[in-house]
């Protein structure tokens, strides 16, 4: 009888560091961002909403620019979730911490997915009016 003992996998993950502050943020490499990972922080509306703005405004943003109607702390915590599971970048420039999606890694791993998402987001937000609609940034 032969004994197989599991030995649990560790996930290999990126550590960016800035100069200036020397904080530096575990995000997953491009090679282990998991499909069900990606799907799992995209399916709360708020961290959708934080991906759907990303994505229209088209540049890095500071956590304070997203208007969501949650608690700093929560805020925090879906911002962790989206950067964890490998869909934003978060850096820190000075004393902001700069949130980017993470485009070009989730096209070249799930071709289409992204914008497949988010065309269905937009679609949703469109028959349920102001409910899921996205805040203008100021």
């Amino acid at each position: 009888m032969v004994v197989v003992e599991e030995v649990p996998r560790r996930r290999a993950v990126a550590v960016t560091e800035t100069a200036t502050t020397g904080r530096a943020l575990p995000h997953p490499d491009r090679e282990h961002i998991r499909l069900e990972s990606v799907l799992h922080a995209l399916s709360d509306p708020m961290r959708l909403q934080i991906v759907r703005e990303l994505s229209a405004r088209e540049e890095e943003l500071t956590c304070s620019q997203f208007e969501l109607p949650v608690t700093k702390s929560t805020t925090t915590h879906h911002f962790r979730v989206l950067r964890e599971a490998g869909v934003v970048r978060q850096v820190y420039r000075g004393t902001a911490k700069m949130n980017g999606l993470r485009r070009d890694d989730l096209e070249s791993l799930f071709p289409g997915l992204l914008d497949s998402l988010l065309a269905a987001a937009d679609r949703q937000a469109g028959r349920l009016g102001d409910i899921g609609r996205i805040p203008a940034a100021g």
